[in-house]
């Protein structure tokens, strides 16, 4: 089964630390909603022979688009593809779009998910890193989607520094913020450390001496905090920065990371089929004339095998279930398996890589947070 990704490149005001690609005018806004509509029907013969299992509206900010602007993009979706009757199909908002009114009409629509950006429930956070909302509007935004929706997902930031504040003080307002987002109780929970990217507010406020670059032990110590608490309350850890209630995995990262087919539509979106991995302009002027025009603006790279290989493996040790070593036999050839088993050995020695059962490739709880340093170390160099 495959996933559709519809990237909605518009937001309200640049958060500091946001390197995707989106638009703060919206005067392009119907003419968007149109290409996106065109691109889907353009690209229809794509997955033509697959079902889709998962619809997801990222970006970007698709809560800025009103229910029936989204719920047209979905039919557009139904109208060309064979979507499964259980098909997942996600809304990404941000708290300050959803008021009682707003996602009454939305449980009117397909939409059966909603990712809701909280990323902290403090407004020195929030603040600091120039998010639209403010701290009453996230509590107030969960308030009115439980009473809607029982599927839907809280997005949390942890590594913030703090101005003034001890590492305890940091740690302990972390805490809280795993705490209230607990209160909710949703089924889902995705946790990410906050990171500087180039060319955005916050590398420009490091690099010029304005901000402390970003502290990892910090990070380190939330994310253990993080996990315990989310553990604690019976969440399955089973993605580097996702927990899940029992049966709530996220169906549309969930295919990222087992390596399946997805297609990617609109502005800066990728799109991924096992062998090649095409990216559409990032540019909301160019990516409207080109459709319009009948044509996908697009670049593509077909990907190598050491290249597939080393994409399971950074996917694969992300996730709890690991790497098994016969799919990379069988994906990519006995040489690999061999050169995954041999290039881990240094990692298992220090107990943060083990092989469970003489089968699975795994990371250990002391080298989560380190990942994707041990994946690249895995890496198959041509």
């Amino acid at each position: 089964m495959s996933g559709i990704y519809i990237h909605i490149p518009f937001c309200k005001q640049a958060c500091s630390y946001c390197d995707f690609h989106f638009s703060t005018k919206m005067t392009s806004k119907d003419q968007m909603i149109e290409a996106l509509c065109m691109e889907l029907k353009m690209r229809k013969d794509s997955f033509a022979q697959d079902q889709i299992n998962s619809i997801y509206f990222g970006g970007g900010t698709p809560s800025v688009l009103s229910p029936i602007e989204i719920e047209r993009l979905i039919e557009a979706v139904f109208s060309h593809y064979s979507i499964t009757a259980v098909a997942e199909i996600t809304l990404e908002a941000n708290p300050d779009d959803l008021s009682e009114a707003y996602i009454k009409a939305l449980s009117k629509t397909k939409v059966n998910r909603i990712s809701v950006g909280i990323q902290s429930f403090h407004q020195s956070d929030l603040s600091f890193m120039n998010r639209a909302h403010n701290a009453s509007q996230s509590k107030e935004a969960l308030h009115w989607v439980k009473q809607y929706f029982d599927n839907y997902s809280i997005d949390l930031i942890y590594g913030v520094p703090m101005l003034g504040m001890s590492p305890e003080e940091q740690d302990l307002l972390w805490a809280e913020n795993v705490k209230m987002a607990l209160g909710f109780n949703p089924n889902h929970i995705s946790a990410y450390a906050l990171t500087m990217e180039p060319k955005t507010v916050l590398e420009h406020q490091i690099k010029s001496g304005k901000l402390p670059p970003l502290d990892e032990s910090r990070a380190q110590a939330q994310f253990t905090t993080l996990r315990r608490l989310l553990t604690n309350a019976a969440y399955e850890h089973y993605e580097f920065s996702n927990f899940s209630r029992q049966g709530f995995y996220a169906v549309n990262n969930s295919g990222y990371w087992e390596g399946k087919s997805y297609m990617g539509i609109g502005p800066s979106a990728h799109s991924y089929d096992g062998k090649s991995r095409s990216w559409n302009a990032a540019s909301n002027p160019i990516y409207i004339r080109a459709i319009f025009e009948g044509k996908r603006p697009f670049d593509i790279e077909y990907l190598s095998v050491s290249e597939r290989y080393n994409e399971y493996i950074m996917t694969g040790l992300r996730a709890s279930k690991g790497v098994e070593l016969s799919k990379i036999n069988a994906l990519f050839g006995p040489e690999y398996e061999s050169y995954a088993i041999r290039e881990a050995q240094e990692k298992i020695a220090e107990g943060l890589l083990e092989i469970v059962n003489d089968t699975v490739l795994k990371i250990t709880d002391s080298g989560l947070f380190f990942s994707d340093g041990i994946a690249a170390q895995l890496f198959y160099i041509d």
